[in-house]
Formats: structure tokens, C-alpha cells, sequence
């Protein structure tokens, strides 16, 4: 059986799509978890209780994070920043609640660009609402940015990465290139996690959690996935992780271990 991912979904308000609000996943996602032999699952936010995160859980073999707007800047202790756009509070609950019920489980998590961001507030890390513009930074988003050209790709940017991390592992390298889409950053580092990759401007890219196969990218790997192989080997290496294999980022394999 496939390894099921469970995405938490975005929503849109009725309109031409639907006489009702509708539910949706990023297709690039998809078609990356695709590639990687794993199927998706797309959930609406909704209001969680005691341990309802952990019973929608108990049904997927994963946690995908997607990008999207911003995170709530009341869950980090500050008011909203006027840059400060989309906000959708049920949102960041619900993927708090799952990413925290992810990572007490040992659940395999893979969190992009804002859902990266998510993953860093839901352990108590904070953002800096707005870099793009700091002086001597490179360019992180589209000039357009919060609304680039619909199917654009943003500014590509090299990474580097620790080596003794695991997206270090899955990748079989140390350095990446990735497709950039964020006009906020990581800030404080939320506890119980790890800064293991940054671009050249010192903006941090990659974070992990000390324990487990949970990994955040700042960037979109999505983007760039169908043409990039270092980029779909981090869906991947993911996929084969939630599958309860260890993926062997420089044979590009998958190892099989018993669950």
C-alpha cells in the first residue's frame, strides 16, 4: 500500500470553483508525493479537541506542511507587522495541533515555507514578519510578492547544509539550490529544534527536530521537483520515511527496516 500523507488543506470562499467554499491542495504537492509513490490525503482545517489530532493521524503515514500566508503573529507574542498578509487563525491551529501531535508520535513531517514557519511557532519559536526589506539580503521572493504571476517559480537561491543532518542525508549533499517565495523568516528557533541550513545572507532555510525524520525548508522544493532530482529526492526521502524505510540519499535508494 502507498504511504498516506495527510495534507492539511487550504480554503477558498464559494465562487465560479463551487457554490460552497472548497478545500484544496497545491497540485505541484501532489504530484511530488506522487513521484515519490505515496498518496495524499486532504484535510480542511477544522476545530480539534483533546486528541483529535492524534486520531486523524492515526489513518496517515505522514505530515505534509504546504506553503501559504502568513502565520497569526499573536501566537509569537507580537502584533501583525502592515506586510503581515492572509492570515487565517483556524489554519494555524489546526496544523499546530497536527504538527505537535506529528512529532510526539514520531511521525514523519516535512514542512514548506510556511509550513515551516508553522512548525517553528507550534514549538515556541518566533518570525521576523518581514525581511525583504533588510539591507544585503538576497532576494527571497518575487518582486510582485504576496501575489506573483499564478505557476511562477521564485528567485533560485543556494543553500548550504549541515552535513550531519538528515535533508544533508536525504540529498546526498550539502548544498542546494531551491525556488524562494517568503517575505518572513525564522526568527527564535523553536525548542526541540535545530537551524541546519541558511543562505549565504545567514537567513535560515532548513530546521529540524532533534529527534525523528521532521524536517522544514524555507523554500518551495515543489517548484522545482518535476526537473530538479535533488529537489524530489526530499519528497523522497520523506515518502520512504513515512513508508519505514531509510533512504539512502547518495545510492538513491530505499532500505527497508522493520517497523
Amino acid at each position: 500500500m502507498r504511504p498516506r500523507i495527510l495534507v492539511p488543506g487550504r480554503t477558498l470562499p464559494a465562487g465560479k470553483a463551487s457554490r460552497h467554499a472548497v478545500v484544496f491542495a497545491g497540485v505541484r504537492y501532489c504530484d511530488a508525493l506522487h513521484r515519490a509513490g505515496a498518496m495524499e490525503m486532504v484535510m480542511g482545517p477544522r476545530p480539534l479537541g483533546p486528541g483529535d489530532a492524534d486520531a486523524l493521524l492515526d489513518d496517515a503515514d505522514g505530515l505534509l506542511l504546504m506553503g501559504g500566508p502568513d502565520v497569526d503573529p499573536d501566537l509569537f507574542g507580537e502584533p501583525a507587522r502592515p506586510e503581515t498578509y492572509g492570515v487565517h487563525r483556524d489554519e494555524d491551529d489546526f496544523e499546530i495541533a497536527l504538527v505537535r501531535a506529528a512529532v510526539a508520535r514520531g511521525m514523519p513531517t516535512l514542512a514548506i515555507c510556511r509550513g515551516m514557519q508553522v512548525l517553528n511557532v507550534a514549538f515556541g519559536g518566533s518570525l521576523d514578519q518581514h525581511i525583504s526589506d533588510h539591507p544585503g539580503l538576497l532576494s527571497h521572493s518575487s518582486a510582485v510578492f504576496p501575489k506573483p504571476e499564478p505557476g511562477s517559480i521564485g528567485p533560485l537561491q543556494p543553500v548550504a547544509i549541515d552535513p550531519d543532518c538528515r535533508l544533508a542525508r536525504a540529498l546526498g549533499a550539502t548544498t542546494t539550490i531551491g525556488a524562494h517565495s517568503h517575505h518572513q523568516a525564522v526568527a527564535r528557533v523553536g525548542e526541540g529544534l535545530v537551524a541546519v541550513g541558511q543562505c549565504d545572507d545567514g537567513v535560515v532555510e532548513v530546521v529540524e527536530y532533534e529527534t525523528g525524520w521532521v524536517v522544514g525548508v524555507q523554500w518551495h522544493p515543489e517548484d522545482t521537483a518535476a526537473d530538479d532530482p535533488q529537489q524530489q529526492q526530499i519528497f523522497d526521502a520523506f515518502v520512504a520515511s513515512a513508508a519505514g524505510a531509510q533512504w539512502d540519499g547518495v545510492a538513491g535508494e530505499v532500505e527497508q527496516e522493520a517497523r
